[in-house]
Formats: C-alpha cells, sequence, structure tokens
C-alpha cells in the first residue's frame, strides 16, 4: 500500500507518498529566501516520503525567470544548504529530500506566471536563451540560438558541477529534469530538434545529449546514489514524442545506471490537447512499468487517498507524486494515514489535530 517502503538505489524511502518539485518563482539571483524556508518547512513535516526541491537551474542563463532557484554558485549552494537544514530540523527523521536539476533552454527568460508567463520584454531584463535549434516555443517567443556541440560539453559540466554541489549541501537524492519542454525534452523532441548532427534526426541521437549528461552525473557521484529523471510519457502530438519512445528512453536510462523515473507529459508545446482530468498521465507511469524495472513515480492530478492508494495496490506505479494536493493541504499525508487506517509520526505539537 502506499505507506508502505521503497528502494530507490541505496535509499530506503519510509512510504510511496513525494511531494512534488513546485517552483515558487521568489529566489533573488537564484538565492532561496524566507518564502522557500516556510514553503519547505510546511512540506518537511507533511510525513511525505520524499520531499522534492523545486526545478533549480544549474546556469544562470538556463533558469525559467529571474526569480527561480540556482546551484550555480557558493551563494545558491549556501541558502540551499541553509534552507534543507531547516526543513529537515522538523521533518520526521527518516524523510528524504530531493533535488531537481534543470534547465530551461528555450523557455528560459520569461515572466512569473501570475506575470503573464510570456517572454521577458526589453524592459524587463530578458537574456539570450539556447535550444537544440533555432525555433521559438511559440509565436512571439525569443528564437534560442543553436547549442554548438562545444556548448553542450559545457552544460553537461554544469549539471555535474550541480550534482555535486547537490551531495555536498546533503541532499538523499537527486533527479534530472527531462520534460515539461525543457532543455533535454526539446533534444529529445522532434518537434524541437531539428538538428543534422548527432545529437539530431533519429531517436538514438535524440537522446543522446541527456543520455550523456545522465552517465556523467553517475559517473561524479558515490556508488549507487539515488539518480533518477523526470521524463516525458507523450507529448500529445501529432508528430511528437509517444509512447515507445518514451519506453525507448527510460530502457536506455536503466542501462546506465538509472534508479527511477517519475513519468509526466507535454509542455514543449503551446497547445497540447491534454485530457485534463484526475489521473489523466497515470497510464503513462503503468507502461514504463511493465517495460523496466525501474521504481516508477505516477504525477498529475492526484488527489484523492484511497485512489492514490489503488495506484500502487493495482501496480500501476511505485510511487505518487502531488504538488496541487499539498498546497491545498499540507496535511495531505496526515489525513490519508486516517483514512486509511495507518499510524504515523506527526509533531506532538499538532497531536491533537488527529
Amino acid at each position: 500500500m502506499i505507506f508502505s517502503p521503497v528502494q530507490i538505489g541505496k535509499l530506503k524511502i519510509s512510504n510511496r507518498i513525494a511531494v512534488a518539485p513546485m517552483c515558487q518563482y521568489s529566489a533573488v539571483d537564484g538565492v532561496m529566501t524566507d518564502w522557500h524556508t516556510q514553503h519547505l518547512m510546511q512540506l518537511g513535516y507533511s510525513a511525505a516520503g520524499l520531499i522534492m526541491i523545486e526545478a533549480t537551474a544549474v546556469e544562470r542563463v538556463g533558469r525559467i525567470t529571474h526569480n527561480c532557484v540556482g546551484i550555480y554558485n557558493d551563494l545558491c549552494e549556501i541558502s540551499i544548504k541553509k534552507t534543507l537544514d531547516q526543513a529537515r530540523s522538523v521533518a520526521p527523521p527518516d524523510t528524504a529530500f530531493g533535488i531537481q536539476l534543470a534547465h530551461a533552454g528555450r523557455k528560459a527568460s520569461t515572466q512569473r506566471p501570475w506575470e503573464g508567463r510570456k517572454n521577458l520584454t526589453d524592459e524587463e531584463d530578458p537574456w539570450i536563451t539556447r535550444g537544440a535549434s533555432p525555433l521559438p516555443f511559440d509565436i512571439g517567443w525569443h528564437i534560442p540560438q543553436t547549442l554548438t556541440e562545444m556548448d553542450i560539453e559545457k552544460i553537461k559540466d554544469k549539471f555535474v558541477e550541480a550534482s555535486i554541489r547537490s551531495v555536498k549541501i546533503g541532499f538523499d537524492l537527486i533527479e534530472i529534469h527531462g520534460t515539461h519542454g525543457y532543455l533535454f525534452h526539446q533534444f529529445l523532441s522532434p518537434i524541437s530538434n531539428k538538428r543534422d548532427d548527432k545529437y539530431g534526426g533519429n531517436l538514438e541521437n535524440r537522446m543522446r545529449f541527456p543520455l550523456d549528461v545522465f552517465s556523467s552525473i553517475k559517473c561524479a557521484l558515490p556508488k549507487d546514489f539515488p539518480l533518477g529523471m523526470r521524463i516525458t510519457g507523450t507529448e500529445w502530438e501529432t508528430g511528437g514524442i509517444n509512447e515507445n519512445e518514451a519506453i525507448t528512453f527510460a530502457q536506455e536510462l536503466e542501462k546506465i545506471g538509472c534508479h527511477y523515473v517519475c513519468v509526466s507529459s507535454g509542455g514543449n508545446t503551446p497547445n497540447p490537447k491534454i485530457p485534463i482530468k484526475p489521473h489523466y498521465q497515470v497510464h503513462l507511469a503503468k507502461i514504463i512499468k511493465d517495460n523496466t524495472n525501474l521504481v516508477v513515480r505516477a504525477v498529475g492530478m492526484i488527489s484523492d487517498p484511497q485512489k492514490a492508494n489503488n495506484i500502487i495496490i493495482r501496480q500501476e506505479a511505485d510511487m505518487v507524486a502531488m504538488a496541487r494536493a499539498f498546497l491545498s493541504n499540507p496535511r495531505w499525508v496526515w489525513d490519508a494515514a486516517k483514512i486509511l487506517n495507518h499510524n504515523i509520526i506527526v509533531p506532538p505539537q499538532y497531536a491533537r489535530r488527529l
């Protein structure tokens, strides 16, 4: 059931509930602020087995917005460690914390969601974006510079450096962001990748960059350190990444030592035809689970405790991740435990709530 432990590499996670990474758009030049402290401290004592830190840029130009968290210098590292230590101080001792490392590629240099989510204007201090090909995300968006092979090598080094910093900070797990239209997704998708070199064309070539980066990170980490990737199950677009390509990519990740994947979808085109409804991506997780030996995390409008538990019971996924559910109710795990008749540890200061 959902409250049983799960093993990811050398890490034993106390239950199968994860807090999904949620961008807060509240950093200052990549540095976490008091907002992140209160956000992660309240999630810290949620009793979720795994808490993921938001998408964290491996270089300054890899941020989505001016206010995204980064891990590209010492100030960023210090702020993340301080925030993580504070979150751990109130969390159950067996809570695992992970970080999602990311690069926005052509979807960088944008406004925050509540400011419009468009490209930054000339008055908003934009920066040059880069991607697999010189194709903008949408009409009116910046045209990205095409990454050269030398650029690709430099970004690979940035991911490795960020991974080393993540271990130094004290994270239990690292996740590479490979979906939602960000840089690795841009290379994987035939919609956004029109290259004619070794990084474009057939699926083998389109997978090369993310797989090379993953392998390099793997080599730089301690033996069997938990390492996974968030991947695209489908783009919901004709001619885009489909379930078969997702299976192949997951299988290739498994071959090079990936421990788990979180299966999401979409985000690489402005108007995909996504059938938004509860659990709309769970079938994608099951497809990957049925075709690999990876630990698979499902995500996407999961909120009902009994139905979340059924995902695990029916072996559609090994874990479930939630974001909106925790924003609405940071005590979701406490309520789920009560519904499912499971005892959990809660802070004694709040025990009367139960």
